[in-house]
C-alpha cells in the first residue's frame, strides 16, 4: 500500500494539522484567522502538494469521518445547548436563511445570463445550474437529487468535475465566511441590541471543565448509542433525516442534570469538528478543476460568481435587517456548505446559541434545495 493512502498515516497527519492549527491560532498572527480556518488551509495545501489524498483519490477514512465523526461531533456540541438562549436567534436565522436561499437562486440565474455557460457546457449546463442551486441551498442531497433525475451521474468526467468545483468553491466560501465578520465590522458595525443580548445570556454558562475519565466514558457511550439509535429510526422512518433524530436526542439529553454535569463535551465535539474540517480542506483539489480545461474553468467561474452574488445579496439584505455579521456568516455557510460547516462556524465564533438554529436551517435547506434546483432548470 502506498503510504500516502495509508489510513493510519493520513489520520496522523490530520490530527497533527489540528494540533498545528490550534497552536498557530493562539499566536498574535493566527488569532486573525482562527483554528477552524487554519486547519482547512493547512490540509488544503498538503492535499494539493499530494502529501495526503484529495477528492480524486479519496480513501475510506475520509468517508468514515463524514459518515461518523461529523454527526457525532454535532451531538456532543448539542449537549451544551441552552434552549432558552436560542429563542431570540431562531426567527432571525430562519428569515436570513430564506433570504440566502433566494439569493442562491438569483445568483445562479444572474451568473447564467452573464457567463452564458451553455456555450461551453452544452445542454448539460442547465442541469448543472439546477444541481448547483440545490447544493448551495441545502447540500449534496439536493445536488444528487437533481443529478439522478437527469441521469447526470452517467456523465462520469463532467459529473466528477462538477463535484470537484463544488468542493473548491465550498472550501473557499468557508474561508470567506470565517473572515466576513472581521472585514464587515470595519465598514458597517453590528447592531448591538441583537448580538449583545444573546451574548449576555451565554455569559451565564461556564465554559467546559477539563474532561475526566467518568465523563469521557459516558460521552463516548452516549455518542455511539445515539448515533446507532438515529440510524435504526431512519430505517423504519426514512422520511426523517438521521441527523435530526441525533440532534433531538442530544438536545433532550442536554436538559438532564446528569448529562449537564458531564465535563468536556464541548471540547470533545470541537476537536471532532476540526478533524471534519481537515477533510474538507483535503477535498479542495485545484488540479481536478484545471484538468477539465475550458469546461473546468467555466464551471469554476459559473459556480464562483453565483456564490459571490449570493454573498453580496445576503450581506446587503442581512445588514439592513439584522446586522449581526456572525449570524449572517453562519446562515450563508448553512446555504453553501450545509449544516455541519455552519455549526463549525458557530463554534469558531463562540456563538453556542446559534448551533441549534444552524441545524434547523440546514434541514430547511435540504427541504427547499431540490425544488429550487428544478425551478432554475425550468426557468432558464
Amino acid at each position: 500500500m502506498n503510504f500516502i493512502t495509508n489510513p493510519t498515516y493520513v489520520l496522523a497527519v490530520l490530527c497533527f494539522m489540528v494540533i498545528l492549527a490550534v497552536y498557530v491560532g493562539k499566536t498574535k498572527f493566527g488569532k486573525k484567522f482562527g483554528a477552524a480556518l487554519l486547519v482547512i488551509l493547512f490540509t488544503a495545501v498538503l492535499a494539493n502538494l499530494k502529501i495526503i489524498p484529495s477528492s480524486s483519490n479519496s480513501i475510506p477514512l475520509y468517508g468514515g469521518i463524514f459518515k461518523y465523526v461529523a454527526p457525532i461531533s454535532i451531538f456532543y456540541l448539542l449537549l451544551n445547548v441552552n434552549l432558552t438562549s436560542i429563542k431570540r436567534a431562531g426567527l432571525p436565522m430562519i428569515g436570513l436563511f430564506i433570504i440566502g436561499s433566494l439569493a442562491t437562486t438569483f445568483g445562479i440565474l444572474i451568473s447564467w445570463f452573464i457567463l452564458e455557460p451553455e456555450s461551453v457546457l452544452g445542454e448539460s449546463g442547465k442541469v448543472i445550474a439546477g444541481m448547483l442551486t440545490g447544493t448551495y441551498t441545502g447540500g449534496s442531497v439536493n445536488f444528487n437529487a437533481v443529478a439522478l433525475e437527469y441521469d447526470f451521474q452517467e456523465k462520469g468526467v463532467l459529473y466528477a468535475g462538477t463535484i470537484a468545483v463544488d468542493n473548491v468553491v465550498t472550501t473557499l466560501w468557508i474561508i470567506v465566511t470565517l473572515a466576513l465578520p472581521v472585514i464587515m465590522r470595519y465598514f458597517w458595525k453590528d447592531k448591538t441590541n441583537i448580538k449583545s443580548n444573546i451574548h449576555t445570556e451565554n455569559q451565564s454558562h461556564p465554559e467546559d471543565e477539563n474532561i475526566d475519565i467518568i465523563s469521557l466514558m459516558w460521552l463516548i457511550f452516549l455518542g455511539v448509542t445515539a448515533y446507532y439509535i438515529s440510524n435504526v429510526i431512519k430505517e423504519f422512518v426514512p422520511q426523517i433525516p438521521s441527523i435530526l433524530t441525533l440532534s433531538t436526542i442530544g438536545i433532550l439529553l442536554a436538559q438532564t442534570k446528569f448529562v449537564a454535569n458531564l465535563k468536556g463535551s464541548h471540547n470533545l465535539g470541537l476537536y471532532l469538528v476540526f478533524i471534519f474540517l481537515a477533510v474538507i480542506g483535503a477535498y479542495c483539489e485545484l488540479d481536478a478543476v484545471f484538468e477539465l480545461k475550458d469546461v473546468g474553468v467555466m464551471l469554476l467561474l459559473f459556480a464562483g460568481l453565483a456564490v459571490m452574488l449570493h454573498g453580496v445579496i445576503v450581506v446587503l439584505l442581512g445588514g439592513l435587517l439584522y446586522r449581526d455579521w456572525e449570524m449572517i456568516a453562519i446562515v450563508s455557510q448553512a446555504n453553501v456548505g450545509g449544516g455541519t460547516t455552519a455549526i463549525a462556524l458557530a463554534e469558531s465564533f463562540n456563538r453556542k446559541e446559534l448551533i441549534l438554529p444552524a441545524i434547523l436551517v440546514g434541514t430547511l435547506g435540504t427541504a427547499l434545495g431540490t425544488y429550487l434546483g428544478f425551478f432554475v432548470i425550468y426557468f432558464i
